[in-house]
């Protein structure tokens, strides 16, 4: 595999090839799962690679964005991933949305200008939110400091939990449009406070049009993913979410990956079709160069930047993966919160975790081979000793006649 030359690519540029193989090892390289230097640096340096780490409410083993953490890092504590993300005294990190509700390194912030601007031009999202409310909430952050929702006067109104006061709306739509920023949690609750009052001044003074956003926002996905298709960048930052009734993002794209610097290249798929996309020219050249590192073993959340796009998953792992929490439980077919197990560079396997006590069960687990056997004790033994359990079962194993040599491992 050779890189093109830089003269290669005036004008139009003429596509190469990636085998699949090569396409997912560059991926698990950028996504920090090959290589002990990956580690370094830490959640800070993770956090830049990966450009965003989705938030999620349910917690098992933990909450979604330790365990991404903990996937490509090992045994890092849990209260030091929590301060990398919102370090009280020097923000490095805020929170908004992106794939998701994310949390985003603090230098992107100008570069969501995107978003804000498109989310204010819609005058509003999931609420309406009044303005005399907007005001007040304002009033009180420049009078007293960040605030939580509930130290503005209250998150919820009483009913279910979408049915948000009217200060709750008020705070989340400042938060969208930008006049409000999250760069801390207390609780699990967002405390909002000003911009200007938590950003470097070089940072909050950046104004960039929506091209030069989303060509910075194409290198960091690129940088964070290593191969990607149009489709995958666009879902990458849901693009489509923002069209209202304009593909204007959508179509800035191809123009972002070219001004963004990213190699275009085909990769090849034996049971499909080739499919296009762009290649991270630093990831290039790591796999020109051989493409050596030793393989991360982890038990991945299901909202892990490497297995969050399910169309993206079955395409470079050949492995069909969803979230079933929200499944009626008569309905799931892997549990709860089945976590895919990433070993030897592939999907080897899932497991459905829960804490009961100082042990941790596999509640429902499943083995794509005998070969995967000891990778999977290893992820959940070292799984349960990162959480604090000194114990693990399994219950429920597929197939059945790996169950006996899983539990022997396991013991």
């Amino acid at each position: 595999m050779a890189i093109p030359t830089p003269a290669a690519h005036a004008g139009p540029r003429p596509e190469f090839s990636l085998t699949a193989d090569e396409a997912r090892l560059i991926t698990l390289r950028s996504q920090g799962f090959i290589g002990s230097d990956q580690r370094r640096g830490g959640v800070h340096s993770m956090l830049r690679r990966l450009g965003a780490v989705q938030l999620d409410t349910i917690s098992v083993l933990a909450r979604s964005h330790e365990l991404v953490a903990y996937a490509r890092l090992g045994g890092v504590g849990r209260e030091a991933v929590e301060r990398a993300y919102w370090h009280p005294r020097s923000p490095a990190a805020f929170e908004y949305w992106s794939h998701a509700a994310c949390v985003l390194p603090i230098e992107q912030w100008p570069y969501y200008a995107f978003r804000r601007r498109a989310l204010r031009s819609r005058r509003r999202r999931w609420h309406q939110s009044q303005e005399l409310v907007c005001a007040q909430v304002l009033a009180r952050l420049r009078a007293e400091g960040p605030l939580t929702a509930t130290q503005l006067g209250g998150a919820k109104n009483g009913g279910a939990w979408w049915d948000w006061s009217d200060t709750k709306i008020a705070a989340e739509w400042l938060l969208d449009i930008g006049e409000v920023i999250c760069v801390r949690r207390e609780g699990w609750r967002r405390v909002y406070d000003l911009p200007e009052r938590v950003l470097p001044a070089a940072l909050l003074s950046q104004d960039p049009d929506d091209l030069r956003c989303l060509t910075h926002l194409t290198g960091s996905a690129a940088r964070a993913l290593g191969v990607l298709t149009r489709a995958d960048l666009i879902d990458f930052y849901r693009l489509r979410e923002l069209t209202d009734g304009t593909t204007r993002h959508v179509d800035l794209v191809e123009e972002a990956a070219a001004a963004a610097g990213l190699v275009p290249v085909s990769v090849q798929n034996p049971a499909e079709r080739a499919v296009p996309g762009w290649v991270d020219p630093g990831a290039l050249a790591w796999a020109d160069h051989g493409a050596r590192g030793r393989h991360r073993v982890a038990l991945l959340s299901p909202f892990d930047s490497l297995i969050w796009d399910r169309k993206r998953t079955r395409r470079m792992f050949a492995f069909d993966h969803s979230l079933e929490a929200y499944v009626p439980r008569a309905k799931r077919v892997h549990g709860y919160f089945s976590m895919p197990l990433l070993a030897g560079g592939k999907l080897a396997g899932r497991a459905d975790p829960e804490r009961r006590g100082d042990t941790l069960v596999a509640r429902q687990l499943s083995l794509g081979s005998a070969a995967a056997v000891p990778a999977m004790a290893r992820a959940l033994r070292e799984a349960a000793e990162w959480v604090g359990c000194s114990d693990v079962r399994a219950e429920q194993v597929a197939p059945p006649h790996l169950a006996a040599r899983l539990r022997a491992e396991l013991a």
